[in-house]
């Protein structure tokens, strides 16, 4: 009867070591995916080209700068219009995270970005505001 108790009690502690290494191995799994979370946002995304990138208020050059951004920056993208032509490229970008803007001319872009009126058509702060009505024209 001891030996069976002892073998029993063996198989416990085996269990729980096996158990222990999965949880283990499933919680560093984890971190490695957050990690990668940070280092590959859901798309769409943009990477920064160039060496400094102004995010700005509205899709201009005019627009006051809200921050920036650096080369090899990723940053998740909302949608996008067709507003000041910067170098022959027409296309702005609406930051995901921040009421921000940034030429498309300096974003290399992962995945498919909607146009901002299929996106929020009520919603949206470059069609809503009153500023932003009269910098359409």
């Amino acid at each position: 009867m001891f030996h069976t108790l002892r073998s029993r009690s063996a198989g416990l502690v085996a269990g729980a070591a096996a158990s222990a290494v999965l949880v283990g191995g499933s919680l560093l799994g984890a971190t490695s995916v957050q990690a990668d979370s940070q280092n590959h946002p859901h798309k769409p995304y943009g990477v920064v080209k160039a060496g400094t990138l102004n995010e700005r208020q509205y899709p201009s050059t005019d627009s006051s700068v809200v921050g920036q951004l650096h080369r090899h920056d990723k940053v998740g993208i909302k949608c996008k219009v067709r507003a000041q032509l910067i170098h022959g490229d027409p296309i702005w970008y609406h930051l995901r995270h921040k009421e921000a803007w940034v030429s498309g001319k300096y974003v290399h872009v992962h995945g498919y970005v909607k146009w901002c009126k299929d996106v929020d058509r009520h919603h949206h702060p470059l069609t809503n505001s009153r500023k932003a009505r009269m910098a359409k024209g």
